[in-house]
């Protein structure tokens, strides 16, 4: 089978192109641009990637078309397949199709957590020998030589990183919806993705819908800490278990303890002792995380002995708390986080685990929803666990000013708050900045969900 994708740049359907290629199809794709990482990863795959869009790329034969979210009515490419009347689909609906009927699929959904949760379960399920495939939205390390998005196996299970995000222009519904679930994990939910979902109670019936799924032999991981999560036991079918650090989830943690990057908990199963782990996380977010993959893993059959001895060989995502380097004594970490929560608990995780060092947090609004200003009074305190914050220049400058965050109001308010804020809106005087009051033992953190216009190797650089 030929395919080609439109828009491949993006890691989901970088992800399934590869996956693709690997089960033996004629697989291509194109998009506007293509950049660091996703080049690199693409290039390792060895997929063919034709930029920019052009007509002449949509050529017989080709047996189906897979169609990114990002590309919409006006794209050359998508109106020579509309013209040609060629078979296409959404991105969810080829992972559905080619990878998941007649699997046992565990999705992972929620506002936060879900790449991680995702990448752990995919890989105690692994080193227990289940022999997954697992779809990751991320770079984990524990699979190919270098980090993988994905893994490819011969099993019964298939673990997939479920994402609420539409699906496509001419499908606005969830992607999740499309992975027919026998275990469903929701770790919390939140408003999120502003750019789509029009209030908190529309991102509610998405997950709603998503529970409505799981059939009456499967299983509704459910997070108790998060009451938007847990009051979706009401939609359920399915039996319901529930994970979380406070009295009466199903699956508890409790006796949790830091030490040198490592974070250690015990875990209660409905009131009884479970057993003893260890994360080489940081982060009580990432302990909820762990329990989720434990509750999956012990479901499928998997004992405490072997989940714990996978959890410990968990080596983590690039782009989640990442270590970029450190030069002059300054430790430089990459992470993903762009949502008010997001911020907070990576925040929170770094001052557990280095109380004593100076922390910098340097934030892009880059994504839909935190470049807009209903996040305004919400990063206000999501930056509360930082020394020093920097705040760049809004990425989707285009927005209408009452709607964009305003980058001047949230330097006020932290100021306000006692936190050392600034406003510097050029990556450049942002390395200039810190490189001059930069000391040994300080760490920054640099939190977007782009590249940042190359800033952590800039940093590098400027610190050496």
């Amino acid at each position: 089978m030929r395919v080609h994708f439109i828009g491949i740049c993006g890691t989901a359907m970088a992800t399934v192109a590869a996956l693709l290629k690997q089960r033996g199809h004629e697989v291509s794709g194109s998009d506007q641009n293509v950049y660091p990482p996703m080049s690199d990863f693409l290039a390792a795959e060895r997929l063919r990637i034709l930029t920019p869009f052009a007509a002449g790329h949509i050529a017989a034969p080709l047996d189906l078309v897979v169609v990114g979210n990002a590309i919409s009515r006006g794209n050359v490419e998508l109106e020579a397949v509309l013209d040609a009347k060629l078979r296409y689909c959404s991105l969810p609906e080829a992972i559905r199709d080619h990878f998941l009927w007649g699997t046992r699929p565990v999705v992972v959904a929620g506002t936060h957590g879900k790449t991680t949760t995702t990448a752990l379960t995919g890989w105690l399920l692994t080193h227990a020998q289940r022999d997954p495939t697992v779809i990751v939205g991320g770079i984990a390390l524990n699979f190919g030589e270098a980090g993988s998005s994905y893994r490819l196996g011969a099993g019964r299970d298939v673990v997939i990183e479920g994402d609420e995000y539409d699906s496509a222009f001419f499908d606005k519904t969830a992607k999740f919806l499309k992975y027919v679930p026998d275990i469903a994990v929701v770790n919390n939910v939140e408003f999120d993705h502003a750019d789509i979902y029009p209030d908190l109670d529309a991102v509610r019936l998405a997950f709603r819908r998503l529970v409505n799924l799981v059939p009456r032999g499967g299983l509704l991981l459910l997070g108790h800490d998060s009451p938007y999560a847990v009051a979706l036991r009401d939609a359920a079918v399915s039996p319901v278990e529930t994970f979380g650090l406070a009295d009466g989830a199903t699956w508890q943690a409790c006796d949790i303890a830091h030490a040198e990057g490592v974070t250690a908990f015990t875990v209660r199963r409905a009131g009884e002792r479970f057993g003893r782990f260890e994360a080489p996380l940081l982060g009580i977010h990432n302990v909820r995380n762990a329990l989720a993959a434990i509750a999956v893993g012990s479901r499928v059959g998997i004992g405490a002995g072997d989940l714990a001895a996978g959890l410990t060989a968990f080596r983590g995502i690039k782009r989640r708390l990442e270590t970029v380097g450190v030069q002059r004594g300054v430790t430089v970490l990459d992470d993903f986080a762009h949502h008010p929560t997001a911020v907070h608990e990576t925040l929170a995780a770094l001052r557990t685990g280095f109380p004593s060092r100076r922390l910098w947090a340097v934030f892009e609004p880059r994504s839909a929803s935190s470049c807009r200003r209903v996040f305004q009074d919400d990063f206000a305190r999501a930056f509360e666990g930082a020394d020093e914050v920097v705040i760049a220049a809004i990425f989707r400058s285009s927005l209408p000013e009452p709607e964009r965050l305003s980058p001047d109001r949230l330097v006020a308010d932290l100021l306000a708050r006692g936190r050392r804020a600034r406003h510097i809106p050029a990556v450049d005087d942002i390395v200039r900045t810190i490189a001059a009051e930069g000391a040994a033992g300080d760490i920054v953190v640099v939190m977007s969900n782009g590249g940042f216009g190359g800033i952590h190797q800039k940093l590098l650089d400027a610190l050496a």
